[in-house]
């Protein structure tokens, strides 16, 4: 399968893309909404609740504009790559488990995306409150996995 037909199947495969899936798939993060699948030779996951998919999607807009310094950036201009992603994901993710729990049970993994977002929207109101200097620290410290000596 070529790549253009792989993205063409994909999205109608995967009407609702899990906005997190980039840290899903790297096994650090699961949600109670992703929906795991394997489309030719790789692996998706598809989110099933929309209001959870338009929560995430505004969480993940300010985890990126605030971690520019962290990402050693000066703006974002489409999508980033790969593992600035993925360190904006996770890192963003491991930050706010962080805050939510102030700093009492610091974990290697997030088991439920969705249940972290309500914990932070009930104890600083709103995602707008949350503070994001402390969670830019969090992505900034995040190292994802190291490449295998060949």
């Amino acid at each position: 399968m070529e790549e253009g037909e792989y993205r063409d199947t994909y999205h109608e495969f995967n009407q609702l893309r899990c906005i997190f899936e980039k840290s899903i798939l790297s096994r650090q993060t699961m949600c109670e909404h992703a929906h795991r699948f394997c489309l030719a030779d790789r692996e998706g996951v598809a989110c099933n609740n929309n209001q959870a998919n338009s929560q995430c999607e505004i969480l993940l807009s300010h985890l990126r504009s605030k971690a520019l310094f962290a990402l050693k950036l000066t703006k974002i201009d489409g999508p980033l790559p790969h593992a600035k992603e993925v360190k904006v994901q996770t890192g963003g993710m491991l930050g706010l488990s962080t805050i939510v729990t102030d700093g009492n049970s610091p974990k290697e993994i997030v088991e439920n995306i969705f249940s972290l977002i309500e914990q932070a929207k009930h104890k600083f109101g709103n995602l707008d409150a949350l503070p994001y200097d402390e969670i830019a620290r969090q992505i900034a410290q995040y190292q994802g996995r190291k490449r295998a000596k060949r």
